[in-house]
């Protein structure tokens, strides 16, 4: 991202964690530098400039902020180290990985050894891994305690504590009251046996029938099904397989907060949090779409767009591994063309599924699996089928690794680096499986057919669209599918 003033300015007053790391802003009127996402009252415009690093706004004579702690980690000139190592971490934590694998796994993954990371994440949140990972156990133990009818046993082992007695302890200690006073009247029955019904929080506004239009769109048979209102997928979770359904609905009411009901199946309750952690991500139930709107919706050609669809999200993934061989397999062919292809790729090489859901039967071949493949026998071109063995043996073998955990600019290099992968495929899967707010694929056939429908500049400068670019993307990929006369 470059240091554009008003579109750092734009990411200051969303609090978008995503962009800590990226710069800091220093207010002239106080003396001092944040970060982004800093809590404190947004400064006016005119009081702030910006910075690469917590070096240059020192060197400038601003002193660090204490809310927000931008100068985290002792004696480096940049804040990025410390900004993103924490996001990863937290991620990955919200993801189950301590709980899976301990704060020693945890460690491996963002590359730091277990106590430097430890004393960043105290820093940067004033808590360690342990204990942020207990807070996620106890806030996924009180969504299951009030909103569905398990047992208080299922619910500890869902929320990943390691005895009832943990479970009842932390539950007591964090919310002043027992699993039996949480639940009162207010825990429903489960529609089906062995189903686990959720709500999952989205702010508003949220476009959920545009949602579940593209999520719909871009199918594969056997992993993916939709039908009127909702959308369902298997899941190749960490302890077993499973599947969630989704009902979509749009929430228009700005600054509410809409539900979505979600139903999983899970064969291992334990990956209740992993499950949960990854259909929001399929939502992008983080995104402010307030702060969103507010600036796309001034640009000339966005403007009407984002009138007509508010709310709209960038659709993420359960699955890194998967978007990138999905998406490869996408190159230079219609969506109908490659979800036919993937299908096939799905039937012969997927793992066979009991979901209980009509027409999901495989969970998405594995990296493990598609890099044993002979490349001749794929149902594509020949070097397009070298590049998906290519990319699988890199992720199989941990070179490279799409998780919410990984550090969106090393990915992308390696991504490159890989025979066949180019440019417009490392950014779109930074835009939908690493979570970039602030990705645009100017080279990319339907933007340019949608800014021709549109009479806009053919080769657009979206410097005006940033630190939301990967929103805008979708603004005008769904444009494609509205009469513009209503516009």
């Amino acid at each position: 991202m470059s240091f554009d003033p008003q579109a750092c300015y734009r990411a200051v007053q969303s609090r978008d964690r995503r962009f800590d790391g990226a710069f800091y802003t220093a207010v002239r009127t106080t003396g001092i530098y944040c970060r982004p996402s800093c809590p404190a009252r947004t400064p006016a415009f005119g009081n702030v400039t910006f910075h690469p690093s917590a070096a240059s706004a020192q060197a400038a004579g601003y002193r660090a902020c204490k809310r927000c702690l931008p100068d985290a980690t002792p004696g480096s000139p940049e804040w990025d180290v410390a900004g993103t190592v924490a996001g990863r971490a937290m991620r990955l934590i919200a993801d189950g990985v301590v709980d899976r694998e301990g704060v020693e796994g945890l460690a491996r993954r963002v590359g730091y050894t277990p106590r430097h990371l430890s004393r960043l994440l105290v820093a940067e949140l004033g808590a360690g891994p342990l204990a942020l990972a207990r807070a996620r156990r106890a806030q996924t133990a009180r969504v299951l305690i009030e909103t569905t009818s398990l047992g208080f046993a299922d619910v500890a082992f869902a929320a990943g504590f390691a005895s009832v007695r943990q479970f009842n302890d932390t539950v007591r200690e964090v919310y002043a009251a027992s699993p039996t006073d949480l639940r009162g009247r207010r825990g429903g029955a489960d529609p089906q046996p062995g189903a686990v019904t959720m709500r999952l929080a989205v702010r508003t506004p949220f476009a959920g029938r545009a949602l579940l239009a593209f999520l719909a769109g871009h199918a594969v048979a056997g992993v993916e099904t939709s039908g009127e209102g909702w959308y369902a997928r298997t899941l190749d979770l960490p302890h077993g397989p499973g599947a969630v359904r989704l009902d979509l609905a749009d929430a228009l009411d700005v600054g509410e907060t809409a539900f979505v009901h979600a139903t999983f199946r899970l064969t291992d309750l334990r990956d209740t949090g992993a499950a949960v952690e990854r259909a929001r991500r399929l939502l992008d139930a983080d995104c402010d779409p307030v702060a969103v709107g507010e600036q796309l919706g001034l640009d000339p050609v966005l403007g009407p767009l984002v009138r007509r669809t508010p709310g709209l999200r960038v659709a993420g993934h359960v699955d890194g591994d998967e978007l990138a061989v999905r998406t490869v397999v996408g190159q230079q062919v219609s969506v109908l063309g490659a979800c036919t292809v993937l299908g096939r790729l799905v039937s012969t090489h997927g793992t066979p599924v009991e979901t209980g859901i009509e027409g999901l039967t495989h969970l998405f071949p594995r990296a493990s699996v598609l890099a044993e493949v002979d490349p001749a026998t794929l149902p594509m071109p020949r070097s397009r089928g070298r590049a998906i063995a290519g990319l699988a043996a890199a992720l199989a073998d941990g070179r490279l690794a799409l998780d919410r955990g990984a550090d969106r600019a090393d990915v992308r290099t390696r991504m490159l680096a890989l025979p066949g992968i180019g440019p417009w495929t490392a950014d779109y899967v930074a835009m939908r499986a690493l979570g970039d707010p602030d990705v645009f694929l100017p080279t990319d056939i339907g933007v340019r057919r949608a800014l021709d429908r549109l009479g806009a500049d053919p080769a657009p400068d979206p410097a005006a669209w940033r630190p939301w670019r990967s929103y805008a993307l979708m603004h005008l990929w769904h444009s494609l599918d509205l009469d513009l006369e209503d516009l």
